[in-house]
């Protein structure tokens, strides 16, 4: 058995030469029970705690108010769309507060005499279909009696509709989702708002904006930023002049049109199609041209041949030649950037992103464009997508040479071979 003192402990083995060896000092070897815990732990703890409350308490805020930020960023980029206007007539002695508000007024009141005329339009319509939709039910009624050798009558499919339990049952849905359109109605309502009360904010109090911003800037980035404002100020006006030109220039020619055939309505489809074929992207044309299409197909399924045909060309014609006059010094982006860019935006921001997608890309386009040093392009011809001859194997040579392959023991010819043997002999 061990030794062990008078406390009970083991023994301590002395050395051979009579001495006690050293305790070794605290932190060498294993720790001791008097150990304690290093100072700097409870503190990188707490630390390492309050990180991570900080980072989730700043998703959860910022989850809660991506809402807002959208509408921010949707009222400064209109804020830059109307910057030109507002700075023109600020410049001819107008206060600006008032000159945002003209612009403001302006656009409200085109806005709600648009509504407007579409709204009457459609009601027009939908009183249209259901003042005739008897007629209707009695030519589909005749039409299947007589190939079907059927006897149905308009009473007796009126009130088998009316006992039915789908009609119960959409009748029922519908008026419980009355109050979510309500609802979404209200949030739109809001949401408009919000952005309207923003934009003149940042409009109106442009100067002032600019100055807050420099102002904990040094001088070197306070040039920047206003480059980088002035440039956005530009693209975003620009590219909503442009568009709302080529607005016009639709909307006149599918008026032309839709009065020469006598399509009811046709200032409004015309408007119509202008505004929705110009600032929706991609899909808008298809979308602009559909309504006109089916006022059209009520008159005559000809004319909705003939409008599907003039919308057709008529893409094609400001495609290739009337965007890129129009838009070659406002938006000047490639067409496959300018789609990517969409389709980015629609991602990222859904319909909002898809409108402000272009000109935030032009932006930042003319943007960095400043800081990329360019050089002169050679005259190589392969620039151009030309190749030059003589490079690569023939095709002539290449057969030659796996006709040779093909055949083991021959030495494959070569035009350098050949040429030399001719020479010699």
């Amino acid at each position: 058995m061990a030794r062990t003192d008078e406390t009970g402990r083991p023994a301590r083995h002395e050395s051979p030469f009579g001495t006690t060896p050293p305790t070794p000092p605290p932190g060498e070897g294993a720790a001791g029970p008097d150990a304690r815990m290093p100072r700097w732990l409870p503190r990188a703890m707490v630390l390492a705690l309050a990180l991570v409350g900080a980072f989730q308490l700043g998703s959860w805020a910022f989850h809660q108010l991506t809402g807002l930020l959208i509408n921010i960023v949707i009222a400064f980029f209109l804020a830059l769309a109307i910057e030109p206007a507002v700075s023109w007539m600020a410049s001819r002695g107008m206060r600006r507060g008032l000159a945002t508000a003209v612009v403001f007024l302006a656009v409200i009141v085109v806005s709600a005499g648009f509504v407007t005329l579409l709204g009457s339009m459609l009601a027009g319509q939908i009183i249209k279909i259901v003042e005739d939709f008897p007629n209707y039910l009695d030519s589909v009624i005749n039409w299947i009696n007589t190939h079907f050798n059927t006897d149905l009558r308009r009473v007796d499919v009126q009130e088998g509709l009316l006992r039915s339990d789908w009609l119960r049952n959409y009748v029922q849905n519908s008026a419980t989702g009355v109050l979510d359109v309500s609802a979404q109605v209200l949030g739109g309502l809001f949401q408009l708002l919000t952005i309207t009360l923003f934009s003149f904010y940042f409009a109106a109090d442009g100067p002032r904006l600019r100055r807050a911003l420099c102002s904990v800037l040094p001088p070197a980035k306070q040039a920047e930023v206003l480059r980088a404002w002035e440039i956005a100020v530009n693209k975003t006006g620009g590219y909503l002049y442009s568009r709302g030109l080529m607005a016009l220039i639709s909307g006149i020619a599918h008026y032309i049109l839709l009065e020469s055939l006598d399509v009811p309505y046709a200032p409004v489809l015309a408007v119509w199609v202008g505004l929705v074929s110009q600032f929706i992207p991609t899909i808008g044309t298809y979308l602009a041209g559909a309504l006109p299409m089916l006022i059209a197909f009520t008159v005559d399924p000809w004319y909705a041949l003939w409008v599907l045909i003039f919308v057709v060309v008529y893409q094609q014609f400001e495609n290739y030649v009337l965007q890129p006059k129009l838009t070659a010094k406002t938006v000047d982006i490639h067409p496959a950037v300018a789609f990517g860019s969409v389709i980015a935006g629609t991602a990222l921001l859904g319909a909002v992103g898809a409108l402000i997608a272009i000109p935030a890309i032009a932006t930042l386009q003319a943007f960095l464009g400043a800081y990329v040093k360019r050089y002169d392009v050679t005259d190589d011809p392969r620039v151009h997508g030309h190749r030059r001859r003589g490079t690569g194997p023939r095709l002539f040579s290449r057969a030659r040479e796996l006709w040779a392959r093909r055949r083991p023991g021959e030495r494959p010819p070569t035009e350098t071979g050949s040429s030399g043997e001719n020479s010699s002999s």
